[in-house]
């Protein structure tokens, strides 16, 4: 009897311990740490010079005058240069008859260049057949099969590898991608590797017609994509550039003016194009307003967060209130967010896009500079686009051990996703896409050469839409 209650206790001892151990062994791979990320260049022969885009807008007949000057108006506003690239469709003037085929060469070209180099910069640690998450988004193309199963197929990844496939999700799915891969990283076993790729189709979602709300996405949407290896193994952070610190989504499309102000639709002449209405400046700022009452109690320092509850309290009361409007004091309802962060990776959705941010945060032109020169270079790469703003930051040697970078990114539906990473090594120094024009940015003047083309159409009355 007294050895089988030992041996009782001994087994008993054996689970806890072995409780014990799993409990803080998941807790230990709960983290989330980007061990490195590349950029698409395309080639240059793919690149949209101002006479370029003259001449598509041109060539499309179906444009009255009053279209025309609007579209080369938008052109003129979009704080976009000459160095951003579009599908060769559209160099080969057939943007009105893209075939899957061309869709596909698209990605197929992102794909060879993007994927190989990143594990070509793991010196041999990793390879595709290490990958145990793929997730690859890619809004607006759904072929079959996938294009996660493209890139299993194309790089032989492991049968057992689980792939995961985006669609539908806009310009803020380069976080729901992260956040997917995060989770799934959390519910396998031992340490892991996921593999994350976003990226845009342009070539068959070119719009042709003559509805305003559908051109801005022609201005302002370039060929471009990133991919990212991240990894729960807490053996590796020393390997590693960052660690995610926290991702916040939020989804107001619940609302039916939120939900309609960037659609996919046709126009009445049953030509397909993404329409962006005048309700989405006010659908960002209700989505953006979720977001950060999430956001700001996980990062800020209880000293700022009561600093602001208090102010809060004060504006209240009437005779505050009146005194505040008075003398115009209402950047005291904004939350210092420089108390908890060190740089701003904001989504270069567009030139009013990154003012309104900025002015929403309280950013100087500092804040802003890595969006406002991923916007000029690569123009609004979808998902992509908040890797381009990082690499901008990297590339210019901002980035030191202990920082915190938040990215904030918004998205159809409509959808405000953050989230925040600190750099963990002191060797991101990489220039990665910007190597061979990083030193000419940020230019003392941001010159825009659609300005010396186009800008007498400035002069033009007519309808506007900020962009």
């Amino acid at each position: 009897m007294e050895l089988l209650g030992l041996a009782t206790w001994i087994l008993l001892a054996h689970g806890v311990a072995y409780l014990a151990w799993t409990l803080y062994d998941r807790r230990r791979r709960s983290g989330c740490y980007l061990l490195d990320y590349v950029c698409h260049k395309p080639s240059d022969d793919r690149k949209v010079s101002t006479e370029m885009a003259g001449a598509v807008v041109e060539r499309n007949k179906r444009l009255g005058l009053p279209d025309y000057r609007f579209l080369l108006r938008v052109i003129v506003r979009s704080g976009i240069g000459e160095d951003t690239y579009c599908p060769r469709n559209v160099l080969e003037q057939r943007e009105d008859a893209a075939t899957l085929d061309d869709a596909l060469d698209e990605k197929d070209a992102f794909f060879d260049d993007a994927i190989p180099r990143l594990f070509a910069r793991s010196a041999g640690l990793f390879s595709p057949r290490d990958v145990d998450v793929l997730v690859v988004n890619v809004s607006m193309l759904s072929p079959a099969p996938s294009l996660a199963s493209r890139i299993v197929h194309r790089f032989g990844l492991r049968e057992d590898v689980a792939a995961y496939n985006l669609s539908g999700m806009g310009c803020s799915a380069g976080l729901i991608a992260l956040d997917l891969a995060r989770n799934a990283l959390r519910t396998r076993p031992g340490a892991t590797l996921a593999l994350v790729v976003s990226s845009e189709s342009i070539a068959p979602n070119w719009y042709s017609g003559t509805d305003r709300s559908m051109m801005l996405a022609n201005c302002l949407f370039r060929c471009g994509g990133s991919a990212a290896l991240l990894t729960n193994d807490p053996a590796l952070r020393s390997r590693a550039k960052m660690e995610l610190r926290c991702l916040v989504r939020a989804n107001i499309a619940a609302r039916d003016d939120a939900h309609a102000c960037a659609t996919q639709r046709e126009d009445a002449e049953g030509r397909v194009g993404i329409s962006l209405s005048k309700a989405l400046p006010k659908a960002a700022v209700r989505a953006f307003a979720v977001n950060l009452r999430t956001l700001a109690p996980r990062i800020l320092p209880v000293a700022e967060l009561a600093r602001f509850a208090f102010r809060h309290f004060l504006l209240r009361s009437p005779t505050t209130a009146t005194q505040q409007m008075k003398h115009n004091t209402t950047s005291t309802r904004v939350i210092n967010f420089r108390t908890g962060v060190d740089h701003f990776c904001l989504h270069p959705g567009g030139t009013a896009v990154i003012e309104a941010v900025k002015q929403s945060l309280g950013l100087d032109d500092a804040d802003v500079e890595p969006a406002r020169m991923t916007l000029h270079r690569w123009g609004n790469t979808s998902a992509s686009s908040l890797w381009y703003v990082l690499s901008y930051m990297e590339a210019k040697g901002r980035l030191k051990r202990g920082d915190r970078v938040l990215m904030l990114t918004f998205g159809s539906g409509f959808k405000c996703n953050s989230c925040v990473w600190e750099v963990t090594t002191d060797n991101m120094a990489d220039k990665g896409a910007w190597e061979d024009c990083i030193d000419q940015y940020p230019p003392h003047t941001l010159a825009n050469p659609y300005v010396d083309k186009f800008g007498w159409i400035n002069d033009v009355d007519g309808d506007t839409l900020v962009i």
